[in-house]
């Protein structure tokens, strides 16, 4: 049974070797080898554990299965690149034993209520735009490419990302 929540200052470590293992898992091919060899759980877990105490206008949510923290989803009601009343996905990760379960659905869906709650409008986000699978999941979830791309530097390495939008009006 899957059970959504949200994150607390004690999640930090459990989400940060998620989202490790879940770069780890999703992005050979997308970002570079060294990079990924390179991510720590234990600098995730400082970062996460800073955001977590002060989570301000970012939220966090996580995905339990079977008591263990599986995926977590954060959202803000800010975007630096957008209008006002527009928030961000930031971010949405899972293990990959969790993918294909809906558990990814569930944690966007805990995601734009609150932002809906907050009056929010309309929500971006951004995905690696070589990302197939997460760009197929995005769209069947109603959101539109808006044909705005970013540059990463990943080591030296540019990597493009797609801006995404969906609306939150009725």
């Amino acid at each position: 049974m899957t059970a959504i929540r949200r994150a607390a200052v004690q999640d930090a470590a459990a989400i940060a070797r998620v989202h490790v293992a879940s770069w780890q898992t999703t992005y050979p091919g997308m970002v570079p080898q060294r990079v990924l060899d390179r991510l720590s759980a234990e600098r995730r877990r400082e970062m996460w554990a800073s955001r977590l105490a002060e989570p301000a206008e970012t939220r966090t949510w996580v995905a339990e299965l079977d008591g263990a923290i599986v995926g977590f989803v954060g959202a803000t009601i800010r975007d630096e690149h957008a209008r006002p009343r527009t928030g961000e996905l930031e971010s949405i990760y899972l293990l990959a034993k969790a993918r294909r379960q809906g558990i990814g659905t569930q944690l966007m869906d805990a995601a734009l209520r609150d932002l809906a709650e907050r009056q929010v409008e309309s929500v971006t986000l951004w995905v690696l735009t070589a990302n197939a699978v997460a760009r197929s999941f995005y769209e069947q979830a109603g959101w539109r490419a808006t044909g705005e791309t970013n540059l990463l530097d990943f080591d030296g390495t540019p990597v493009e990302e797609l801006r995404y939008e969906l609306s939150l009006k009725s």
